[in-house]
Order: structure tokens, then sequence, then C-alpha cells
């Protein structure tokens, strides 16, 4: 079982000591989004767990807990834009985050810490030249810390036009596409950093950019010592390379306020969702009610070409 931790909101930010005690616990339990009143009890111990995935803006706050994870293998999706306020809110600068990502890095090492530039936003302000110069900075800095950055453009999501419809936010033409996808892999290679696409078919067919998997089966047999089973995770995005995983976030309870994001809509929302959050409830947001269906996520283990494959019951 793979754990998302998560991509519907920043748990190493805002949330890891409820996450901490619900490994101590030996669980936690998650709402279907499209159906909150039935929950999903999902157990938490090595056992079951071959592998967690942190996805972040920060992590600093989980830094000194880090030893409560010593039993689990686990690596983080650490996303560092060059970005400003206009676009990430309530993000730490980016003197902060770099800081914490080179302390993240030493900590658990760089095979441990995939580097994200997403999503690359287009403005009148922010055009290629803009985009060359943040990416060869950044990996120039970056290059001893980490060994992949993953990489993909901002999708036009409905939930998101209003939040950004006073930034003058546009597509990029395919000339565009063209040129900074070229630099990007070259500045990539220059600094020994494996550059990768996330969701991107459109931007496939450039040289030396190959599509990604964040939740990567190559990565994890790395970090397990062993195979596993490589299901690709058929309810995310048609492009997603992911591979099958559990995410264990609630949407609409994410402090960064970042304008381009899909997974938290208005600040209003989010400020009434936070305040629900419970560090001993088993839920990441609220508490079970009456009138909730409680289904246990128990598997079963079959062997497959020497393979351990994971089934759920649903």
């Amino acid at each position: 079982m793979i754990l998302s931790v998560s991509r519907r909101t920043d748990i190493p930010a805002f949330y890891f000591d409820w996450f901490v005690k619900r490994v101590q616990k030996g669980y936690l339990m998650v709402k279907n989004p499209m159906n909150p009143k039935q929950i999903h009890k999902v157990p938490i111990n090595p056992e079951v767990i071959d592998t967690i995935v942190f996805w972040t803006k920060n992590p600093k706050p989980a830094l000194n807990k880090l030893d409560y994870m010593k039993s689990y293998s686990y690596y983080f999706q650490y996303t560092l834009n060059p970005y400003d306020e206009n676009f990430e809110k309530n993000v730490p600068n980016l003197e902060e985050r770099l800081k914490t990502f080179k302390s993240l890095a030493e900590t658990i090492g760089k095979e441990r810490v995939v580097w994200r530039y997403d999503p690359i936003i287009f403005t009148e302000n922010l055009g290629v030249d803009y985009h060359i110069t943040s990416f060869s900075m950044l990996a120039e800095i970056l290059r001893y810390y980490t060994d992949t950055v993953m990489v993909s453009f901002l999708d036009d999501y409905r939930k998101i036009r209003k939040n950004m419809e006073n930034q003058d936010v546009r597509e990029p033409n395919f000339q565009e596409v063209d040129t900074l996808i070229k630099a990007l892999v070259e500045i990539a290679k220059n600094n020994k950093i494996n550059i990768l696409s996330c969701g991107e078919k459109k931007i496939l067919t450039h040289q030396g950019l190959r599509p990604g998997s964040c939740i990567d089966p190559d990565r994890i047999e790395r970090l397990l010592g062993k195979k596993i089973s490589k299901r690709r995770d058929k309810n995310q995005r048609p492009n997603c390379e992911c591979m099958e995983s559990i995410d264990i976030g609630s949407y609409d309870c994410c402090l960064h306020q970042c304008t381009y994001c899909y997974a938290n809509y208005r600040y209003e929302i989010i400020k009434e969702q936070y305040q629900k959050h419970d560090p001993d409830s088993p839920l990441l947001i609220g508490k079970v009610a009456k009138g909730d269906t409680i289904r246990d996520r128990n598997m079963e283990s079959l062997k497959i070409n020497n393979h351990q494959l994971s089934i759920f019951d649903d």
C-alpha cells in the first residue's frame, strides 16, 4: 500500500502532528470526497505500508519529527517555485524555503527529496526568459540536494479562474513551450538533475523530457530494495503516470492560499475547515458523526509473478 500525504493539502506544513499521532495509533480515517458520509479506515504499520509519499511546499514543521517515520520508507515531493505572494500568499519566502530544502535533503538524503518546479505560469511579466533565469538559479543551488525535478504547466481548472482573474494568466504558445522546455532540459543536464514531466502529454515530444511519475514505482523499489506491484492509478488525470495509492488528505483545508491551486478554492471555506481540525481525531478534518459509514480497507496479499499485489475491500 502506498500512502499519498497528500495531493489535497499540505500535511507536512500544517498537520504533521496529527499524522504522527495517527502513525502511533496505527490507523487513520479518510472521507470519500464524493460522499463525505462514507469513511474508510486505513491501517498504518510497516507491514502494510510500502512507502509514504509526502507532498509539501514547506516541510519545516516536520523536520524535527521525522524520527517517527524511521520504520517506514518515504520520500518528499517538494514544490519550490520562484513566485511571490501574488500567487503563493502564505508560503515562506524563497530564501527560507531553500534553506529548508537543504536541511531536509541533508537529513534524509537527496534521493528522497524530489524538486517540483510546478506549475509553470505564464503572464505578461512571467515568460520564457523569466522561467529560464529562475529555473537556472534554483537548479544551481539544488543540484547538491536532489536528483530529480518534475515540471508541468498550469492547467486551466475551472475552480481557479476566479482566484486568478486579476493576474493576467495566459496559455503559452507552442514556440514558447518549445524554447522553454529545451532550455530547462539543458539546464537540468548541466546540473546533473534528472528532469521529468508531470501529467503533460503536450510536451512529451520534446527531446530530453520524459514522462515521470510523482508516485514513482522505480523510486519506491530503489528505496525498498525490492520489487512491488506497479498498477497505474486510474483515478488520476488521463496523462498521469503515478502508481496506485491512497490519498489521506481533505480538500479546502490548506492555508498556503496559492491562487493556482485546484484543491483549495475559497479562503473563507478553508478557514472554516481548518477550525474543524482536531489533532486527536482519526479524521484530518472533523470527527466521525452519526450516520457515517465506516469501512475497513482490509488488505489481502496475492503472489503474482513473485510480486506482492495489494487488494482492498471497496
